[in-house]
């Protein structure tokens, strides 16, 4: 690994906004960490990858002791930055026909590691240094869906996670005090060309009988491309003087 002074830390790194932002933030001269089961056929200097099931708890712990602790407190840092971007779409099929298991699955994924990643994060980055934790959120995280209960549960609750946390971070309960220069970002990036968006369009309306606008996106050219959509991802963790909470959609 290469040599400097801002660390990110990205999940997702394989495809879609992950290896957009990835690329962004290296073109930039960070030091990116990414994080996905596949390998993101990144080749740069500062990019190193790292193998993990986001839906495997106890191999995400691992990774976190044992990978990102001693990288996370390296005493070359002068910012710090995780940004949970990686997600799974759910079943599509309707509240009426939740499978447990696979609900389960789905919130450990989008939920439960990404929370588990910012607590994690927050208290392992050293109190001088910059943090900037960014959740990439979704119109389902605000607004009720049909078909994609499990996954407007996943995210409203990811987005509650960053609210709390953002008040953590300004409470003087906080164990070890007030965290300054922290902040959290939820950030809707709208409707972008990803293997999630192809799955979602993929499926027959038979299977999926809410599914019409996913095809329609497509067809009627709205979907947005993946770099086109991370430039307020990089200000926000490249800036200062942010409140503790920040949330925007991209386009406003």
């Amino acid at each position: 690994m290469g040599s400097s002074d801002r660390l990110a830390i990205v999940t997702g790194t394989s495809s879609g906004i992950g290896a957009a932002l990835a690329t962004a933030l290296l073109a930039d001269d960070w030091t990116v960490v990414g994080m996905a089961r596949r390998d993101a056929g990144i080749e740069h200097p500062l990019y190193s990858h790292i193998a993990v099931d986001l839906g495997d708890i106890d191999g995400l712990k691992r990774v976190a002791v044992n990978d990102l602790r001693p990288l996370a407190t390296d005493a070359r840092w002068e910012r710090v930055a995780l940004v949970n971007n990686a997600a799974i779409s759910g079943g599509k099929h309707g509240l009426e026909g939740t499978d447990p298991d696979e609900l389960a699955h789905l919130l450990i994924v989008n939920t439960v590691s990404p929370i588990y990643l910012m607590g994690f994060i927050a208290g392992t980055v050293l109190p001088a240094v910059a943090l900037r934790i960014v959740n990439i959120s979704s119109g389902a995280a605000v607004r009720a869906f049909p078909g994609l209960g499990d996954y407007c549960t996943s995210k409203a609750a990811l987005r509650m996670a960053g609210m709390v946390m953002a008040a953590e971070f300004e409470s003087d309960k906080r164990p070890g005090g007030l965290r300054t220069n922290a902040a959290v970002f939820s950030y809707e990036p709208g409707v972008v060309d990803t293997p999630m968006q192809t799955a979602s369009r993929s499926k027959s309306l038979e299977e999926f009988p809410w599914g019409q606008p996913f095809k329609d996106f497509k067809e009627q050219g709205l979907l947005e491309q993946p770099e086109d959509v991370i430039g307020e991802v990089t200000e926000f963790i490249s800036g200062d003087g942010q409140d503790a909470f920040v949330e925007r959609r991209f386009g406003g």
